[in-house]
């Protein structure tokens, strides 16, 4: 067990062996970090939970450590996970990521720098949310989310760009019109969707928003919401 300096630990937290967490974070009270998983697969087998630094946990979140499938868990630096949020074993959170209250991830779910999701979020074992997008409240996500998008309803689909979290980091209005223009042709055309792959492949390959975008859905092994 590791725990950077600057790091503050409130009353009734517990924290596990194998668990590393950085600099300068701050786990409030009753939060549970690695734990053995909630997996009836798990054999005991040595594994860690590892947390980046300036990363605030709240009141009885909880974090499990991973299984011998990757062997660990991963929260990574500048995170923020609001009380009763849930991290299963395996699953790896990026940088700036934000989990509202009770947000919960399945085991080896994997959330991209900058992501949001919120309040009484459900994502499912297996699933990837991309970089900078937003997952409203009260949804649950049983397939792959793109990066920059919002998605909502029930079932959850795309709903737009994530607007507000964009402009705020900075991307600028021609970046925005582009992922409009690439999730117009992926989302609401008429094209089968390997049409629009292969369309926004040969109409957006040269823009680094079009090359994350067809390498995320590419990546995808559950499906695109």
């Amino acid at each position: 067990m590791t725990i950077g300096l600057g790091t503050s630990i409130e009353n009734f937290a517990v924290i596990k062996s194998g668990t590393f967490i950085g600099k300068n974070c701050r786990i409030f009270q009753g939060a549970i970090i690695g734990e053995i998983p909630q997996d009836l697969k798990f054999a005991g087998e040595k594994t860690e939970t590892r947390i980046g630094d300036n990363t605030t946990v709240r009141e009885f979140v909880t974090i499990n450590r991973g299984t011998s499938a990757l062997g660990y868990t991963k929260v990574g630096k500048n995170v923020l996970l609001m009380a009763y949020s849930h991290i299963a074993h395996d699953c790896i959170v990026g940088d700036n990521v934000i989990m509202a209250n009770k947000a919960t991830l399945g085991g080896h779910v994997e959330i991209g720098n900058w992501a949001f999701l919120g309040g009484g979020v459900l994502v499912h074992q297996f699933c990837k949310v991309g970089e900078h997008a937003l997952i409203a409240a009260g949804f649950r996500a049983v397939q792959d989310v793109p990066p920059f998008i919002w998605a909502s309803g029930e079932p959850i689909k795309y709903s737009g760009i994530n607007s507000v979290g964009l402009k705020r980091r900075g991307f600028s209005s021609e970046e925005r019109r582009l992922m409009k223009q690439i999730y117009k042709l992926y989302f609401r055309s008429n094209l089968p969707r390997t049409k629009a792959l292969d369309e926004i492949k040969n109409q957006f390959s040269n823009h680094l928003v079009g090359k994350v975008i067809v390498d995320f859905i590419e990546k995808s092994n559950r499906g695109i919401i």
